[in-house]
């Protein structure tokens, strides 16, 4: 993946390249690892490389209205430790450490008002978490992580997330990206295109065969 103009990025952000703007310029790939855009993808590359393709999806910001909790939840004003606690609840084999946590509060993209936890009134424990970024350089917002409790899928929590932080984006976003594994059981790209992102890009994030 060659290093994206800013021109380049906003004329198609999710086709110039696999990460945000901000992210690209920044990044260096190393050599043991090849991204490559669906269109450049040639099946040969499996000889030499375990391949692991990723959508690119964005929001136009055209049509963004607020959004209500379902009845029984609410936002809670969550600690870091607790949102990394959540975040590797709701997956088995990837996850985030405190560290890592921790610097992107010290990222110019970060706003406090982008981070999310929902809370279970009648349990008192956060069942949902959302995390956006905004590069306020180039207008552009970017979902990180959305996650929800296992037991607390297909409510409408999902989508309480994303449409909350397009809406909390809404002034300062010309366009909102996200991304994720296209081979996922739980569908998370059906839950975006659903609050209004569109575009087919796939990404391949190839690694190199030991």
């Amino acid at each position: 993946m060659d290093t994206v103009t800013k021109k380049q990025y906003l004329e198609n952000p999710c086709r110039a390249s696999s990460i945000p703007y901000w992210k690209a310029v920044s990044i260096s790939i190393p050599d043991n690892m090849k991204i490559l855009h669906d269109s450049e993808f040639n099946t040969e590359l499996l000889k030499r490389y375990i391949d692991e393709p990723y959508f690119r999806l964005q929001h136009h910001m055209l049509e963004v209205k607020p959004v209500s909790l379902p009845e029984g939840y609410s936002l809670y004003k969550s600690s870091l430790p607790e949102f990394v606690e959540h975040i590797n609840s709701c997956y088995e084999n990837i996850g985030i450490a405190m560290s890592e946590m921790q610097d992107y509060l010290t990222r110019r993209q970060y706003s406090s008002e982008l981070w999310l936890a929902v809370r279970d009134d009648d349990k008192g424990k956060i069942v949902a978490t959302g995390i956006a970024e905004l590069d306020r350089e180039i207008g552009e917002g970017v979902l990180e992580w959305v996650q929800i409790s296992k037991d607390y899928r297909r409510r409408g929590l999902g989508s309480y997330l994303v449409l909350e932080l397009l809406w909390r984006m809404r002034k300062a976003a010309r366009f909102v990206t996200v991304s994720g594994k296209c081979e996922n059981a739980d569908n998370p790209e059906g839950l975006y295109r659903k609050c209004g992102f569109c575009g087919d890009d796939v990404w391949h994030v190839m690694r190199e065969r030991e």
